[in-house]
């Protein structure tokens, strides 16, 4: 425990108390305020700033006042744990500060002054960027008078746009994160506020083509030149993130504030390309280059294509035509800084031709019916009027004809984990420019050259290697025989793509699939091919007999249905099963990591037996992706994620039937659990197992620890078992299944996994573990959900949309 936070555990008892508990924390990339509505025995706020991985705290009798001659007491107290910007509830009375809690403001700030100097002498300054507080603000500590314990400042508002003649907070009764009141608060009300139903989501990528498909089966959009932004927005907060995963609100500030104000509190998630844009409407990456460098004055908009969440409402898995009408409606009467990005059905030739003569990029075609998968499965194409990529830098040049700066730059791409040279870019090296390159070149030098077969230096010049972690923009006229760019220029650098993602793009001569007797051919030959960026080996190979199922088609599945799949997979630990050879051959379980790393992340746990031991978990699409490549069928997960390992939140029921029971009664027993359930006020999901039986699953805050989670979920199977002796079981034994179903509660303990939603079981007839509705399971066996029927299915309404929006806490 950090010793700056000793005073505030020494104050409270956690096993009453529902606030977080002082332990260490990773800051996040940028410095986070909260304010928080107190009624304990005297109404206040409470004001706190992150630094040096605490919230700095300060109770503010009145409250901030928008009024420059406003001076309210700020009394300083003991500093809070990060996570606690995150509390909301009512704290027991009789504990320390009891009384209800409101996260009333929230948002990031800036420190205007040296912050550990102020702080020591006494005078912070700070520009707030919350929902409520905004603008420059300031703290004046008081001298302290004999006898006070307590150090007292001064919360000032200082000169600026945000300034009024009133407090400007009288009007603010609600939560900006759940919209209750405090008496709502205090009884316990459920949250008025709208959440969206994922935190995170792949991207939807384009595949490059030489032509455009016709028909009217395609909308077309002009292609945007900027930063690939997806907008997470709810109860009034804002979320920019880069297709890399990087948060990049504070950048974008501007445009992060025209959607909150735009969104009104409603929780949606979009997809679009944060860009400058000129007189005429173009964008211009360049000058977006220079607006991340000094954001002044700048003509920032955010182009939105896409509309993936609504109101809680997962849209990824409906048309696009639906999910573009939706978006227009939704946006009419946005403000400029907010752009709907039109569209025109069919007509892809035309329009190319109009685009490129008008000196824009190019155009996004898009399958009018596609559901978002998040992947590059070809359901969009791009055409792009000039030649451009992104590249790696693995190097420079400098010339004996100069005595500093950059010569030529040492471009690559990636083939699978090996750096290939693509060549070099000379010009559009500016003198600004090459001093910010200069200065990021500094810590990434290395002796030997990264490349697999590095380029032999010319004549009078000096290379310098790279590590290959800085992504380039670059412009070029073609690829040389030899696979090197020809003309090559530079554009600018982007911080929005992982280097190990950029590869060579080459251009399709049509956007349609290769045909089934392609296919064919392919997979007979035992070739290779690449699904969404990962390279599969022999993608004809037969992993299930009857029906066949090859390979080929499982990597394709997974692809497909990883959108879906991927919230109750990505950071959980996993055990999977490889069947290498087929089904028909050993299969075999793996919980540990071994050299085929490729596409996962390795962490080491703490095991029941003392040691250490590595275990494995994915974060995205291309994870699922390569495991698949690697032969893994099936995909079991711990009820736990990664961030939160000790506390889980997934709770699993698998019911076991005896030896040729009667599917009614097995759905007898569906009904009789989710009804035990329901008197627990606990929310439950349905889904098949792919084999004998359903699971019953629930979700939970991440509040207890393992035991506790572990010894409900048997207390549950017991109390099944004496209220139905004849029927349930919660003994493992087979001996004491006879004509009963085991309620299987074991599998909710450290360490032990269960099968993921979506996952394939590596079984006869290559049967999936497939959410279903409530009202489906008389309708929808325990094994009749096939792969072909699952991605059916994933483009319909998804039956477990508000699954993570189930907020519930353990009995």
């Amino acid at each position: 425990m950090p010793a700056k936070l000793e005073e505030y555990n020494r104050k409270r008892n956690f096993e009453k108390t529902g606030e977080p508990e002082g332990n260490a924390e990773q800051p996040e990339e940028c410095l986070r305020f909260v304010v928080q509505h107190h009624m304990a025995r005297r109404d206040h706020y409470d004001f706190r700033l992150e630094w040096n991985g605490a919230l700095l705290s300060w109770a503010v009798p009145k409250g901030p006042s928008y009024d420059t001659r406003d001076k309210r007491l700020a009394v300083q107290v003991e500093d809070h744990p990060l996570e606690y910007r995150n509390f909301e509830g009512t704290i027991p009375k009789g504990e320390y500060g009891g009384g209800a809690v409101m996260l009333w403001d929230e948002g990031t700030w800036e420190s205007q002054t040296d912050m550990d100097e102020g702080l020591r002498t006494g005078a912070l300054k700070f520009v707030l960027y919350g929902k409520r507080l905004k603008g420059k603000w300031a703290l004046v500590r008081m001298k302290a008078k004999p006898g006070e314990t307590k150090s007292n400042w001064l919360l000032l508002k200082e000169k600026d746009a945000y300034t009024q003649t009133g407090d400007g907070i009288s009007a603010f009764a609600t939560s900006v994160r759940t919209g209750r009141t405090m008496a709502e608060i205090e009884a316990g009300a459920a949250d008025k506020v709208a959440k969206n139903p994922f935190d995170k989501t792949g991207v939807q990528l384009a595949k490059l083509v030489k032509t455009a498909p016709e028909g009217e089966d395609w909308l077309y959009e002009l292609k945007y030149d900027g930063y690939r932004i997806l907008a997470y927005l709810e109860g009034g907060s804002v979320r920019l993130v880069t297709r890399n995963g990087n948060d990049d609100t504070g950048r974008f500030q501007p445009a992060a504030d025209a959607l909150a104000d735009w969104a009104g509190g409603r929780a949606m998630v979009l997809d679009g390309e944060m860009a400058i844009t000129d007189a005429a409407g173009r964008t211009d990456f360049q000058a977006l280059q220079n607006y991340m460098k000094n954001p002044q004055g700048k003509n920032l908009t955010y182009i939105v294509f896409d509309l993936l969440a609504l109101d809680g409402t997962d849209l990824r898995g409906r048309p696009l035509t639906e999910r573009k009408e939706t978006l227009e409606t939704l946006m009419a009467g946005a403000p400029k800084s907010l752009y709907y990005s039109s569209h025109v059905r069919g007509g892809g030739k035309e329009s190319f031709g109009a685009a490129c003569q008008a000196g824009l990029e190019g155009i996004v075609g898009k399958k009018a019916d596609s559901v978002y998968s998040g992947t590059r499965n070809g359901d969009w194409i791009k055409l792009k009027c000039d030649t451009r990529q992104e590249f790696v830098i693995g190097g420079y040049t400098l010339t004996d004809k100069k005595t500093s700066g950059v010569s030529a730059l040492l471009l690559g791409v990636y083939e699978g984990t090996e750096f290939i040279f693509a060549g070099r870019a000379g010009t559009g090296l500016t003198g600004r420019s090459m001093t910010e390159l200069e200065e990021k070149f500094q810590s990434l030098q290395r002796e030997t050259p990264p490349f697999k077969e590095a380029p032999a230096p010319r004549k009078n010049e000096k290379v310098t290697w790279l590590e290959p972690r800085l992504v380039a923009e670059i412009k070029f006229a073609e690829w040389t025989k030899d696979n090197l760019l020809r003309q090559a220029s530079f554009k600018g650098l982007r911080a929005d793509k992982d280097p190990v993602d950029i590869k060579k793009e080459d251009a399709d001569d049509a956007a349609q699939p290769p045909a089934r007797e392609a296919e064919k051919s392919m997979k007979a030959s035992g070739d290779s091919i690449t699904i969404d960026g990962v390279r599969i080996s022999s993608p004809g190979k037969v992993l299930f007999e009857d029906p066949v199922v090859t390979k080929e088609d499982v990597v394709r599945y997974y692809a497909a249905v990883a959108a879906r799949m991927l919230p109750y997979v990505s950071q959980r630990i996993l055990s999977i099963v490889r069947c290498p050879k087929g089904i028909s051959q050993s299969c075999f379980y793996k919980k540990h990591p071994g050299p085929d790393n490729k596409g996962i992340v390795t962490i080491p746990i703490l095991t029941s037996g003392g040691e250490t031991e590595e275990y494995f978990y994915i974060e995205n699409a291309a994870g699922l992706l390569f495991e698949a490549q690697m032969g893994t069928l099936e995909f079991h997960t711990w009820g736990s994620r990664v961030d939160m390992l000790e506390k889980p939140d997934i709770m699993v029921f698998d019911l076991d039937p005896d030896e040729g029971m009667a599917l009614d009664r097995v759905r007898q027993g569906v009904r009789d659990l989710r009804s035990l359930l329901d008197q627990l006020s606990l929310t439950s999901y349905l889904k098949t197992s792919g084999g004998k039986g359903y699971h019953v699953v629930v979700p939970f805050q991440p509040s207890v620890q393992w035991d506790a989670f572990h010894d409900f979920a048997r207390h549950t199977a017991e109390a099944m078992e004496q209220q139905w002796p004849d029927r349930y079981t919660s003994n493992v034994r087979k001996d004491k299944r006879k004509n009963r179903i085991f309620i299987d509660w074991i599998r909710n303990g450290r360490g032990a996994t269960s099968i993921a939603p979506y996952a394939i079981r590596a079984r006869k007839g290559a049967k999936v573990s497939m959410p279903i509705a409530w009202e489906e399971l008389d309708t929808v066996a325990p094994d009749g959900v096939t792969m072909g029927d699952a991605l059916k299915r994933i483009g319909r309404s998804d039956p477990w949309q508000n699954f993570f929006q189930t907020v519930q806490r353990l009995k």
